[in-house]
């Protein structure tokens, strides 16, 4: 495990009203969204969980300013008869926001678990959709979606299943919109990391990054 990596780092502005989310051995996790600004000035509003035991009686509210540290996790939950995999970032630590700091960042090192998707969009812009496993604690592994552009499309696109990587970049929220079975059209919002920095290990960092657990089905510790 000593090369398996998973840090986050967000600083923003809370929206909306944090809620209960569930309870485990006796803790509390609550629920909220963030607000983290981007340089192009946009903003991603991202899914939080974090623990009664950082709030230390002070519940976050509407507009404060919160910045955290932890990680990346994802779950499993069936909603409308179907497994989605959800994600969300997972709190350890409440932190000092400091303006100075990229208020959005994360290094991932894990294991891709399934081919990167290679396209061009219409205006010939090159994209690859990765899926990467990462470890954690008891046996467990992580399965975050990212996504990257341009040359380190192209370089991610010649990655196999197996490989194992690591990378820098920003957890992201991103709008799209689905058709359901019925022809309507609904507003979805997707959850990803863009990656900045791409590399792949060598043989003896590889070994430290496999992932305990070849399978997408996870126990339900974190929500969004």
């Amino acid at each position: 495990m000593e090369n398996v990596i998973n840090t986050l780092h967000l600083s923003g502005t809370v929206i909306g009203t944090p809620t209960m989310g569930h309870e485990a051995f006796g803790e509390k996790f609550y629920y909220l969204t963030l607000g983290v600004p981007r340089l192009s000035g946009a903003q991603d509003q991202l899914p939080v969980t974090l623990s009664e035991r950082l709030l230390d009686g002070a519940m976050p509210k509407d507009g404060d300013a919160l910045a955290i540290e932890g990680q990346v996790r994802s779950y499993n939950k069936i909603i409308e008869g179907a497994g989605r995999l959800l994600i969300t970032a997972f709190a350890q630590r409440i932190v000092e926001p400091d303006e100075r700091e990229n208020p959005n960042q994360i290094q991932l090192t894990g294991t891709l678990c399934k081919a990167p998707a290679y396209r061009t969009t219409p205006f010939g812009r090159e994209i690859a959709d990765m899926m990467l496993a990462v470890n954690r604690a008891y046996g467990k592994s992580d399965y975050i979606p990212c996504i990257t552009w341009g040359r380190s499309a192209r370089f991610a696109a010649k990655l196999s299943v197996g490989d194992k990587i690591t990378l820098t970049g920003r957890l992201q929220s991103r709008a799209y919109q689905k058709q359901m079975p019925d022809g309507t059209v609904v507003e979805k919002t997707a959850y990803e990391v863009s990656v900045g920095h791409l590399e792949l290990l060598g043989d003896e960092q590889a070994a430290q990054a496999r992932p305990q657990a070849a399978s997408f089905r996870h126990e339900a510790t974190v929500s969004q």
